[in-house]
């Protein structure tokens, strides 16, 4: 009501809409899965709405729609749990108000937000936008072992100190440790599944980052947390606290830019996790897959601008990279957990970015992905896609 009061030049100065989107081709050559057909994935698209009320509240809002649309699915996982068909029930999943808080500028070096926020850990959580990332799908190591786009209920302080360290500290609602898997760990347990969210186990999170300047920058971010008491049911007796710790780092000079993580996590008591999930019901639709005890992945992404070599200053923008990405979601497992080298995967790719205009992004890469079994390791995938940032 208030937005509507606003006469028009008010509004203009202080509503900021904004959106972005990704549609993708993919090709397939999987040797483990040589039936799995070529897809068009309509990956999201995003609409971004804030309000500055006055100088010091600020509504933050993210609608995201996934896979163009809502609705139940169904899907057949020739990989886990012996080809089993899934209903995907993309309930919040598909249209989904990703980040909702209010936020209050105490002064220019510290602020505080509470509702729905982005959790700030990790680099792809940074950079989601589809030209701030140089692959066609999200960087693929985050996006297996993380949530995407993270977000969660809670509180969250940031700020900045001495110009060049920027400060995050929060407080969240904990993972659902019923969702966590052997192909995943524990990228399922952000809660989606249910109309409210459970708020028994509380999470922490820290992030610093040193910022040379807004284009390079080092860090590392810091997650604990309990994942028992959020689960549906009260059937796990034993704790099991998450800890999860990366370090990172995003560098751009001239014509270059580099982007490395490496993220490390451990969950306690792994195996009666595992146990009390292999007894969930089916309706949860979760994996009920066996889930490790730590996790591990690095990746190192570069890219180089093309298009300068060829015209200094030239108004369309052409990028060539490449990327390696390693990760095991079985780094260790515990007691009786069988340690499948299925989960350890080697992925390398390469491709382009090009950009006709500041709004439209066009890209296309090969990736090849080497799992850590001896027969039928190799997993192809040709991508064309595009991207749009309003």
């Amino acid at each position: 009501m208030q937005i509507i009061q606003t006469n028009s030049k008010d509004l203009k100065k202080k509503l900021h809409l904004s959106g972005y989107g990704v549609m993708n081709l993919n090709c397939y050559n999987w040797q483990l899965f040589p039936a799995k057909r070529n897809d068009i994935d309509f990956e999201r698209a995003v609409l971004e709405l804030n309000y500055q009320i006055d100088d010091q509240w600020k509504l933050v809002s993210e609608l995201e729609i996934e896979h163009g649309g809502t609705g139940v699915t169904l899907e057949f996982d020739p990989l886990e749990e012996f080809g089993e068909f899934e209903y995907e029930v993309e309930k919040g999943g598909e249209i989904w108000l990703e980040q909702f808080n209010i936020r209050y500028h105490f002064n220019t070096d510290v602020n505080i937000s509470f509702g729905r926020v982005k959790v700030p850990f990790g680099l792809s959580n940074f950079f989601d936008e589809p030209d701030e990332y140089r692959t066609n799908q999200l960087p693929e190591m985050e996006n297996v072992i993380l949530p995407t786009n993270w977000t969660e209920y809670g509180i969250l302080l940031n700020g900045i100190f001495r110009k060049h360290l920027h400060w995050y500290l929060g407080v969240v609602a904990g993972l659902d440790g019923s969702a966590f898997n052997s192909a995943n760990f524990i990228k399922r347990g952000n809660q989606r599944r249910f109309e409210t969210v459970n708020a028994e186990d509380i999470a922490g999170v820290i992030r610093l980052d040193y910022k040379f300047n807004d284009n390079n920058h080092l860090g590392i971010s810091g997650y604990f947390g309990n994942t028992r008491n959020n689960r549906p049911k009260p059937d796990l007796q034993q704790n099991a606290f998450l800890a999860l710790f990366e370090a990172h780092t995003a560098l751009k000079w001239n014509l270059f830019s580099v982007q490395i993580i490496s993220l490390f996590g451990q969950l306690q008591n792994s195996e009666a996790v595992s146990n009390a999930n292999r007894n969930l019901s089916n309706n949860l639709n979760v994996k009920r897959t066996p889930v490790g005890k730590q996790a591990f992945g690095a990746s190192l992404e570069f890219g180089f601008q093309v298009s300068e070599l060829i015209k200094k200053g030239m108004k369309n923008k052409l990028f060539m990279f490449g990327r390696y990405d390693y990760y095991d979601t079985q780094f260790a497992t515990e007691g009786s957990i069988f340690n499948n080298p299925r989960w350890e995967r080697n992925a390398i790719a390469f491709g382009f970015n090009y950009l006709p205009t500041h709004w439209l992004i066009l890209k296309g890469q090969y990736s090849k992905q080497i799992i850590g079994i001896a027969v039928n390791k190799y997993q192809e995938t040709m991508s064309l896609g595009f991207g749009f940032i309003l």
